[in-house]
Formats: C-alpha cells, structure tokens, sequence
C-alpha cells in the first residue's frame, strides 16, 4: 500500500511541477548575434549545408562589416533583407561571388538565406531572415542560419523597401568571440 501511494504521490508531483525549459545546446563557432534596437537575435549558423556561406559571414562579422548596416529591404509577410554596406541593395563587401550551395532546407519562418542577384552565384555579404513560410525561394537560395532566439526582435523591424526610418544592426559577432 505504502509503495502504491507512492507511486501515486511521485505521479501527481510530475504534473503539478512545470517542466524546466532547457535552453537550446549551441556551438559557439557557429552562432551568430545580431543586436537590434529591442533585442539580440540568436542564429544557428548550418556549416555543414552552407560552409562557404558561413565562413563568409563568419569573416564579415569578425572584421565588424555587419555593425551599423541597415535593413534596406524589409517586405510584410515575407522576409528582412540586410548586409549591404550602401543601403541601396546593390553593395557588398567586395570579396569575390559566392556559388550557390543547394540544400533540402526549406525556407520556414526565421530561416537565414543568402541575398544574390538575378545569378544564382552571386551571393556576397547581403542576407535575408525569412519572416513567413516561403516555399517558392526552396533550391533557390543558400540557406546558412536559422534564428534559434529573438525573432520577435526581428518581427519588429521597420518594414519599407527601402524604410523611411529604416532599423539597423547594431552589433553583429559570433558567439565564440563573445565569450574570449
């Protein structure tokens, strides 16, 4: 009887005890932070799907190219385009084009691709968060990163293409130089 009450005590108190959220294990080499004015977005960056990507960003983000740059293309519904020093949508950070890296990653919400022009290997600097399922952009674009944490930080970027006030990125740094 004693071991029945027991097991009945032990039952109740797992469903009245709340469950501890765990956060997320990450790699620090391969998380990136963007600061916006409301908050700091987590990015899981995918280096074994896009390494050349990642390593680009990684790079761009070490030498501090991301601070300050704008979201110069932000569409409702859609996605959040960022990462072009000129803010016109045309600039880049002036290293050589990246070729596409194929992947069966769909683009979900908070999904990370890679900004090209009209060749599909012509990715530099210019990256895009994906704020709605956008099932016509698969096989298209690099996927490199899904937002982990934050993307109600990034669900309140001006929109606007280009914004009349348009949202910027404060900081952008891999994770694993934040904690050196």
């Amino acid at each position: 009887m004693k071991t029945r009450t027991a097991i009945l005590l032990l039952a109740l108190l797992t469903l009245v005890t709340p469950a501890r959220a765990q956060a997320p294990k990450t790699d620090p080499e391969n998380t990136l932070v963007i600061e916006l004015k409301s908050g700091k977005v987590t990015i899981e960056m995918l280096a074994d799907k896009a390494p050349r990507h990642v390593q680009r960003v990684k790079d761009l983000a070490r030498g501090k190219f991301y601070d300050g740059i704008i979201f110069h293309r932000v569409i409702e519904d859609f996605m959040a385009q960022t990462g072009d020093p000129t803010g016109t949508g045309r600039g880049g950070s002036g290293r050589e084009r990246l070729p596409l890296e194929p992947s069966s990653l769909e683009f979900e919400r908070g999904t990370i691709g890679a900004a090209r022009g009209p060749s599909r290997d012509s990715a530099d600097s210019q990256f895009f968060i994906v704020l709605k399922h956008s099932p016509h952009l698969n096989g298209d674009y690099t996927v490199w990163g899904r937002v982990v944490d934050g993307m109600s930080h990034v669900d309140k970027i001006t929109r606007g293409s280009p914004a009349p006030d348009p949202d910027k990125m404060l900081r952008v740094y891999v994770l694993a130089d934040e904690r050196k």
